[in-house]
């Protein structure tokens, strides 16, 4: 490997943002959080956009305080959620700030394109789980109303690469976070022509597609001067950030795994070289999303500790502060198997008074409603591990594996209480680590642009060398069939 080397990882999420300081050697992997800056949608004049002004100045200043510290930097990557993009005119500028995917535009937008364009057609050539903020649906809203910035646009450059871009100047769309449109053929790895054309969408507007681990060009003079370091290369990783942290998952190359990228969303899957498009995969809505190496990420998104975050933003909003550690100690005091929800339903998909969706959910389906946030919280985080089983068993069915063990990756392993679930609701040893898998995998892919690592299987070894892993053991089995039972997860 050589000599230590220095990288700059830009981490975005849709509830925050940081900058990492990385330093690879022989023996260990390092980061250091250098800036870390607050994220979410902002309301312009009804619709929900990020701010990718402040957005943008947040990661400069974060960049600007690593190079001061850093010395020579052997790269800088860029990594953030899927689907959203901005809209670029032909001066190159934004010409509107972004939408956010949870805006109310795409209410109905996927029965609108199936009445033009089959539902199974459309999975068949993508493979991709249907969902209404898919980036296929918000560019058909922005065609069915008429949208004026759509025929300005020149450019459509999704948001990891659209930060790149002001950083470097180039226009390109890294593979991973393309898949995450329904617009690419999974196939082919290509723009789908046959979707562009009978929804009638641009294709002309969207960039080359380059895979993960490409040096796509360094920061400009410009912005080099500003930042007051040398023009660094600038290097697609993974640019979705769950393509990143299933790179740092640290799991033995020969046994049965899956992984689960606990956060905001909860990505559960399996790692695969070819897609899994059949009727099986079609009928449980799984989904092809590209990865890192050559790789294919067949998984299913799951709603995520989104439902608890927005309780804990009402709870604030109320005049309630409580701690993320608060709310799980409350949570794990509480009974267990009181109610049950399936997180994914449409209920708890937009911001809101998400305690008095999970009530309206409960009480909908015959169930008690709850003033106590402990268990309200422990009513989602069961029901979050009861669907992570659900899908476990379906990707066994959908692939024909045995899997034995899950690797929790992301923040939410801080929550141990959701491990401990995990474990006991799936019936598999659960490995959590590391936390910051999406910065890690977002280095890995720079060092291996670079030449410092040979190969995925060598950084993964690399991981495991640099963080310490926790194991969780399924317990109480006989209390958890039944509860699986009740939940009646289809």
């Amino acid at each position: 490997m050589g000599s230590p080397r220095t990288y700059i990882a830009v981490d975005l999420g849709a509830e925050s943002g940081r900058v990492m300081l990385s330093t690879v050697s022989d023996e260990k992997l390092t980061l250091e959080e250098i800036h870390r800056f607050g994220n979410g949608p902002v309301e312009v004049e009804g619709p929900l956009r990020w701010d990718f002004a402040k957005l943008f100045g947040n990661i400069k200043d974060g960049i600007g305080r690593a190079v001061k510290q850093a010395g020579p930097v052997s790269g800088i990557a860029v990594n953030s959620w899927g689907v959203d993009y901005g809209l670029l005119g032909a001066d190159g500028q934004l010409l509107e700030m972004p939408y956010h995917y949870r805006d109310g535009r795409t209410d109905g937008m996927e029965e609108e394109a199936f009445k033009i364009m089959g539902r199974r057609r459309i999975y068949d050539l993508t493979g991709i789980q249907f969902m209404q903020l898919n980036t296929i649906y918000q560019l058909f809203s922005m065609k069915l109303s008429g949208d004026e910035a759509l025929a300005k646009t020149k450019h459509l450059v999704m948001m990891a690469d659209l930060v790149s871009y002001f950083l470097c100047g180039e226009i390109f769309c890294e593979y991973s976070l393309a898949s995450t449109s329904q617009l690419l053929n999974m196939q082919t790895g290509k723009w789908e022509l046959e979707i562009f054309d009978k929804l009638g969408l641009p294709v002309e507007i969207m960039p080359r597609v380059v895979p993960a681990g490409t040096i796509v060009g360094k920061l400009t003079a410009e912005i080099a001067a500003e930042l007051g370091c040398e023009q660094i290369p600038v290097i697609a990783a993974g640019s979705h950030d769950t393509a990143d942290a299933v790179a740092a998952v640290p799991a033995d190359k020969s046994s049965n795994w899956a992984y689960l990228s606990s956060g905001t969303w909860s990505l559960i899957g399996v790692e695969s070289p070819t897609p899994a498009i059949n009727d099986t995969t079609y009928d449980f809505q799984f989904t092809n999303e590209g990865g890192v190496c050559g790789t294919i990420r067949l998984l299913k998104n799951i709603m995520g500790l989104w439902i608890v975050q927005e309780c804990r933003r009402q709870w604030q909003r109320d005049g309630l502060e409580l701690s993320y550690g608060a709310i799980t100690e409350m949570a794990q005091a509480a009974q267990p198997f009181a109610a049950f929800i399936d997180p994914n339903a449409g209920d708890f998909f937009a911001p809101g008074d998400m305690p008095n969706r999970v009530n309206t959910y409960l009480k909908q389906n015959g169930q008690p409603v709850f003033e106590d946030k402990g268990q309200l919280v422990r009513v989602v985080l069961e029901g979050l591990a009861l669907r992570y089983r659900w899908a476990l068993e379906k990707l066994e069915q959908a692939t024909g594996r045995k899997i034995e063990v899950l690797h929790v990756v992301g923040g939410g392993i801080q929550n141990e209480l959701l491990c401990q679930l995990t474990a006991n609701a799936t019936g598999r040893k659960v490995i959590a680590g590391p936390i910051e898998a999406t910065a890690t995998g977002n280095v890995l892919m720079q060092a291996i642009a670079t030449g410092q690592i040979g190969s995925l299987a060598e950084g993964r070894k690399l991981v495991e060398r640099s963080y310490c892993l926790r194991e969780y053991t399924p317990q109480d089995q006989r209390e958890w069939q039944h509860a699986y039972e009740q939940a009646k997860l289809g």
